[in-house]
């Protein structure tokens, strides 16, 4: 679990949270800007997205393309894992947080972990439940 900090609440920080929590899609710090609508400046969003990974309240992925994205923290509970697998679909292009499927490895001594990002690829159900009915 992450460390505990301090929370602030600040109007972009609440704004970011809503745009995160509203969608059902991972966002680029693009998307959360144009979101946003100009109530803040770029810097201020990176420095909040941040903070939310700080908080536990959103995961930060890279996706297969190496492109940062954003999700709200859901279905995370006491156990909050940052360390878990990620599923890029090829068709659909959705990145989702696969939270209880945790990578299990081994890193040699004198290593210490501080982020793990592990993407998986493939089709997500309902793409393979459309590629299956089309067949």
């Amino acid at each position: 679990m992450a460390e505990k900090v301090k929370r602030r609440k600040t109007q972009a920080k609440t704004a970011i949270v809503d745009i995160l929590k509203q969608s059902t899609q991972a966002m680029t710090h693009q998307d959360i800007e144009l979101a946003l609508d100009g109530l803040c400046n770029r810097v201020t969003i990176y420095r909040v997205l941040d903070r939310l990974v700080k908080e536990d309240l959103a995961h930060k992925l890279v996706d297969v393309d190496g492109v940062t994205k954003y999700l709200a923290c859901r279905d995370c509970g006491e156990n909050h894992l940052h360390h878990h697998v990620h599923f890029s679909c090829e068709q659909c292009g959705e990145l989702t947080c696969l939270y209880h499927v945790v990578p299990k490895f081994t890193l040699p001594e004198g290593y210490h972990l501080s982020e793990v990002n592990f993407t998986v690829r493939g089709d997500c159900p309902k793409c393979s439940a459309t590629s299956s009915a089309a067949e």
